[in-house]
């Protein structure tokens, strides 16, 4: 009696894990160590005396976003406007009659963050830093209405140049940078307003500071500490959206940004 035949067995198939779509790959890894390297040159410039006047544009542009915030919330919880100051020595203040003082201390850094964390994402994509350079060159010129310092005036033109010259550098790559840097000083404005009240002893006190007062049971460096908290939360947030999103290459990038205003 003949043994009936068996099927042959095939060889088993080595199957690769997918990578997660949290692992950073090519462009994005540089990215994630340009982030850190910003954050210690922002802090060491923002605090060097002398040289800290260099980036008087873009720290003008950081306080005014941040005051325009508080000046929204105000309005919007029925407050009434006294006076502003947007000053890069000084820091910025909005003194404000009625409406909700929590929320419209609050939006300030909230605020600021937010915009850090948009032009954060802009690091990740040659078009979406296309997009958000509008806002910066806007961001750059509005605050000079308030400004008489010859010499802001002048950086704040050559910042504007700069900015109109990275849109020629490299198919607009250069803009990338130029956002992630903008968004690395916005999205850890507490810090920045926290060390001119520690190292300089600027007019106008921090927000956090401004908490302390309005909530007197807490002191001023534990507010410093749950805003960074909050900051810090907020940056891995668009962290994490950077590295699931954009996962093009630089050809890839300028290919997509080759349809908005082709450089």
């Amino acid at each position: 009696m003949a043994t009936p035949s068996r099927p042959p067995i095939a060889p088993k198939q080595s199957i690769s894990p997918q990578p997660s779509p949290l692992t950073p790959v090519g462009e994005q890894l540089v990215v994630l160590y340009v982030i850190a390297v910003y954050m210690v040159i922002i802090f060491a410039v923002w605090n060097v005396p002398g040289v800290r006047n260099l980036i008087n544009p873009l720290k003008l542009f950081t306080i005014g976003w941040h005051e325009l915030c508080h000046i929204a919330a105000a309005i919007m919880t029925g407050g009434t406007i006294l006076k502003v100051t947007i000053d890069p020595s000084l820091g910025g203040a909005t003194i404000v009659q009625g409406g909700n003082p929590t929320i419209t201390l609050a939006s300030g850094y909230i605020g600021s963050t937010l915009m850090g964390g948009l032009l954060i994402l802009a690091g990740w994509d040659v078009l979406i830093a296309k997009v958000m350079s509008f806002v910066l060159g806007v961001g750059f010129l509005t605050p000079l209405v308030l400004v008489r310092d010859k010499l802001t005036i002048l950086l704040t033109l050559i910042y504007e140049a700069l900015l109109i010259g990275f849109w020629f550098i490299d198919h607009a790559q250069a803009l990338r940078w130029c956002c992630l840097f903008m968004g690395v000083m916005n999205i850890f404005y507490v810090v920045w307003d926290i060390s001119d009240d520690k190292f300089f002893h600027k007019t106008n006190d921090s927000d956090a500071t401004q908490f302390s007062l309005l909530y007197p049971s807490v002191k001023a460096h534990i507010w410093g500490a749950i805003w960074i908290c909050f900051e810090l939360c907020v940056l891995v947030s668009f962290v994490v959206i950077g590295l699931v999103a954009f996962k093009l290459n630089v050809d890839q990038m300028n290919d997509q940004a080759s349809a908005f205003l082709p450089t």
